[in-house]
């Protein structure tokens, strides 16, 4: 039988705020346990929450930049269950008027060596606050309890079950990622929590209409954990059914070390959680002026920087897509852009595709290699576009410009020059002088009578066979298109 994967999302962003969703407590990571909650965030009797506006309107950004509507008012909620790290015995959240409804991200899907651009939809965005933290890996027998993380200001995005497949899932949640540290309204840190996913998965026969059982695998916390996470649930539920079992819905985490996904707890529906209306917080009301004053203090989204570089420098849709999938990453080829010469439309035309290319290329491959982010590149904006006026200009070959770069970036400098000075060090300047390659072309010709016997008589690969060797002769420093035109000549004079 052949199976169908569905997954949802369910993404928890921490918001960069300065203090927490309903007190004025910091926020601050990595404080002394139980330093950083106040009598509000603890629920002492008598205390009442009060609603952190600048929570709001980074709620309001997120759903201007996914294309959402923003409710004009939307409740908040008392979700009831009891956990020790829970100090209310209820989370304030949001459940049947969220601030954020509807939307969509685009993200881009590697597979199979193929690149497909895929538009997720979003059911709903919502304010909550989070929860303490248990602690029981310093404790022998026992469990520790650490509210500095008690209403802590969350943004909880959840996804239609749109996602077929662990690929498309990290695709979402890199894109989901980078558009909310875009916006500025997290700071994205995995490690620390600040975004935790959580993958509803399930399959079913393919065909059938009806969704399987799901299973939720809770606080993913990097990239690589979450697709194998669901790759290996996914091969857990198909063995279960297959062999006669049932799935159960339940919550499951994931064991990094083990490559499996355990049990934690049956999986909760909504009315189990006895949803009803805080009675301490009154609706949350966002007029239109309001949303118009914080769509005025945003910065330029990525789907308007993708129809900016389409239209002002000729990149394809494909391009833009990918030199915008983070703002870092835009930010570079910008820079990298404005430090190249001056030219006209077709020659900025030119010299984005060539930048574009490189960073989807060199770039990002060794970043990806060394396991680091565009923010960490140890070859600035202006070195690369230095190095990239070289192979336009012909002083290297763009082979050779792989050689230097991989040189740039194993000895970082702050001169702008490096790459000239990495040519000079390791004279590696292309070969352009005629007279000088004709002489070396004569000498290929000549060593190589065969190859140009059977090029004369009709044999194309044995041209290709003769520039190879004129370009060995030349210790790949021969002008390639130089080389080319001229042997041609040669041999049809």
């Amino acid at each position: 039988m052949q199976w169908e994967v569905v997954i949802g999302f369910e993404t928890h962003a921490q918001l960069k705020t300065n203090s927490k969703i309903f007190s004025g407590s910091s926020i601050q990571f990595g404080a002394e346990p139980n330093t950083q909650a106040s009598p509000v965030d603890l629920a002492l009797p008598g205390v009442l929450p009060v609603m952190n506006k600048g929570a709001v309107e980074k709620a309001i950004q997120f759903g201007l930049a996914v294309g959402a509507t923003i409710a004009p008012e939307s409740i908040f909620a008392r979700k009831n269950y009891f956990y020790p790290d829970l100090p209310k015995g209820y989370q304030i959240s949001q459940f049947e008027i969220p601030v954020v409804q509807g939307g969509s991200v685009t993200c881009v899907v590697e597979k199979d060596g193929k690149s497909e651009v895929k538009v997720i939809e979003l059911t709903r965005a919502h304010l909550e606050e989070d929860a303490g933290k248990s602690l029981h890996e310093d404790y022998q027998g026992m469990t520790g309890i650490d509210l500095n993380r008690a209403g802590t200001p969350l943004l909880e995005i959840v996804t239609e079950p749109v996602m077929r497949s662990a690929a498309e899932a990290v695709a979402y949640a890199k894109a989901l990622h980078s558009l909310v540290v875009w916006l500025d309204i997290c700071d994205g840190n995995m490690q620390e929590g600040s975004f935790r996913c959580d993958a509803n998965v399930s399959v079913r026969p393919v065909g059938q209409k009806e969704f399987g059982t799901r299973c939720e695998i809770k606080n993913l916390n990097s990239f690589r954990f979450l697709e194998e996470a669901i790759n290996i649930e996914v091969r857990r539920q198909i063995e279960l059914i297959e062999d006669g079992g049932t799935v159960v819905q339940e919550t499951r985490l994931y064991d990094p070390d083990r490559k499996e996904t355990r049990s934690m707890r049956s999986k909760e529906d909504s009315q189990d959680y006895r949803y009803f209306p805080d009675p301490d917080l009154p609706p949350l009301r966002i007029s239109r002026e309001w949303v118009e004053q914080v769509r005025s203090t945003m910065p330029e989204l990525p789907t308007a920087m993708r129809t900016r570089f389409t239209e002002q420098f000729g990149l394809s849709d494909y391009d833009a897509m990918i030199v915008t999938q983070s703002k870092a990453m835009a930010t570079y080829f910008e820079a990298a852009l404005a430090a190249s010469p001056a030219g006209d439309q077709a020659t900025q035309a030119a010299q984005a595709k060539q930048i574009a290319n490189w960073l989807m290329g060199d770039v990002s491959s060794t970043l990806n290699r060394e396991g680091i982010e565009i923010t960490q590149i140890p070859v600035t904006a202006a070195q690369l576009a230095l190095l990239l006026q070289r192979i336009t200009d012909g002083t290297i070959s763009n082979k050779i410009a792989k050689e230097v770069f991989a040189a740039m970036w194993q000895a970082p400098s702050t001169d702008d020059n490096l790459a000239d000075n990495v040519i000079d060090a390791k004279g590696l300047k292309q070969i352009s002088d005629v007279s000088a390659l004709e002489k070396i072309i004569d000498e290929v010709m000549a060593a190589n009578q065969q190859s140009v016997d059977a090029f004369r008589a009709g044999n194309e690969k044995a041209f290709n066979a003769l520039v190879g060797q004129a370009m060995k002769a030349t210790k790949g420093k021969g002008n390639p298109a130089q080389v080319n035109e001229l042997l041609r000549k040669k041999l049809t004079s």
